[in-house]
């Protein structure tokens, strides 16, 4: 079966900004203190559920991954771009770091006590959504949870160079309503939501959501 014309162009575009990607996108420890806590707060309530790893799906070079494991949790790291993994594999030895698609996860049913989707499902067209948020339904453990952030809005954006490069993805910002509709069409409850109003560094709309899947009866 060939390969959705998009994750072609993600994964190309990525592996070409890859190393400006490091030079130009702060870390964590410089994201706005609404973000850090969400952070903080996901990774806490993994840590202490104790129901499995925590995928961090679309981790770039490692350093959200590489962050949540300073907090303390058990944290591997998921992303498309062969080049993004080799500069996380590189800048953190003791992680672990594999390619892969949010829209066929190489995982189990139930493996996972939470997954990270920090700023990387905005490149997924609308129609491809609810297949990723059964990945993340099928993937988790009952009780698990799911910390989702991006920017949010009614834009599909097609930009031709980022970070100082030619690029072909394209970006799609959806009202935050519709991201949660989607996130509970697929079996998860959304427990908290934080939004945030352009400012500092980031210019568009951006949210977190915090969902859980509901435990077994």
């Amino acid at each position: 079966m060939a390969e959705p014309s998009f994750l072609t162009a993600v994964r190309e575009s990525y592996d070409t900004v890859a190393a400006d990607y490091v030079e130009r996108v702060p870390p964590p420890a410089e994201l706005d203190p609404l973000s850090r806590a969400m952070l903080a707060g996901f990774a806490e309530l993994a840590r202490t559920a104790g129901l499995g790893a925590v995928a961090d799906l679309g981790c770039g070079p490692g350093r959200v991954t590489a962050h949540l494991a300073g907090l303390g949790v058990s944290v591997f790291g998921v992303d498309l771009s062969p080049e993004m993994v080799g500069l996380a594999r590189h800048a953190y030895p003791n992680l672990r770091f594999t390619e892969g698609s949010m829209t066929a996860l190489e995982m189990r049913d139930e493996e996972l006590g939470g997954i990270l989707a920090w700023y990387s499902t905005h490149h997924t067209p609308p129609q491809w959504l609810p297949d990723v948020f059964a990945e993340f339904h099928r993937t988790l453990a009952p009780g698990g949870y799911l910390l989702w952030g991006d920017y949010v809005g009614h834009e599909r954006l097609q930009p031709t160079h980022a970070y100082g490069r030619p690029v072909s993805y394209e970006s799609y910002l959806l009202p935050l309503d519709r991201m949660v509709d989607l996130l509970e069409q697929a079996g998860l409850v959304v427990t908290a939501r934080l939004e945030l109003e352009p400012g500092g560094r980031v210019n568009r709309p951006h949210a977190c959501l915090l969902a859980r899947k509901p435990e077994t009866p």
